[in-house]
């Protein structure tokens, strides 16, 4: 995950659609696991289309062109989705979310924080075991471009993020409730206090 500690610059395939004062927290592309349907359905094609050459189509050569063509076909679908899931990104910045798609046309959908109402964050089965997950967003509006977020990788970490900045007085509230129960410098844990060296000057 590209996560920006502070500062304008980020991605510049990304910046070029963000606000003059607008900043990059979190930059991520969707998993790789979105490319696990076409991966599958190539190589389960060529394995096929090998098994075909070797066997029943062995000396039938238009059949079997035919078959490497699908084939290709295949290939090239793969190729195609790995492509677009390189230029593909879903951005958190100080105002939005933003989900940018598409290779030749280019899509971006966004939301702003402010008109986040609720998120739930939930992972299916394959995503606990390839550790992805996926955001429902709401908002007061009825149709909205960026409603649902799926295959994000980094989900926990990306989903309490996007809370403390949908929720920033809880997130306060939460660490003014740290400093509060934090225990005095001057006090040892079950002991008395530590004297300084200013007391111990004016005993003398």
């Amino acid at each position: 995950m590209r996560q920006q500690a502070g500062g304008r610059p980020g991605l510049v395939a990304v910046d070029r659609y963000l606000l003059p004062r607008e900043v990059q927290v979190a930059t991520v592309r969707r998993h790789p696991a979105i490319l696990i349907v076409p991966a599958a359905m190539a190589l389960g094609g060529l394995l096929l289309a090998g098994a075909l050459s070797a066997t029943l189509l062995r000396h039938q050569k238009d059949v079997l062109i035919a078959v490497w063509a699908l084939w290709l076909i295949l290939l090239g679908r793969l190729l195609w989705h790995a492509l677009n899931w390189a230029v593909d990104y879903f951005v958190v910045t100080s105002e939005r979310m933003l989900l940018t798609s598409g290779l030749l046309t280019r899509k971006i959908a966004m939301m702003p924080l402010t008109k986040v109402t609720d998120m739930t964050f939930q992972r299916s089965f394959a995503g606990r075991v390839f550790g992805y997950g996926e955001f429902i967003v709401e908002s007061a509006g009825q149709d909205q471009a960026l409603s649902r977020i799926d295959h994000i990788p980094y989900p926990e970490q990306l989903y309490l993020l996007i809370c403390g900045m949908i929720f920033p007085d809880s997130a306060e509230d939460e660490d003014g409730d740290d400093d509060e129960s934090r225990p005095d410098d001057s006090t040892d844990a079950g002991g008395p206090r530590r004297r300084t060296h200013r007391e111990e000057e004016s005993d003398d």
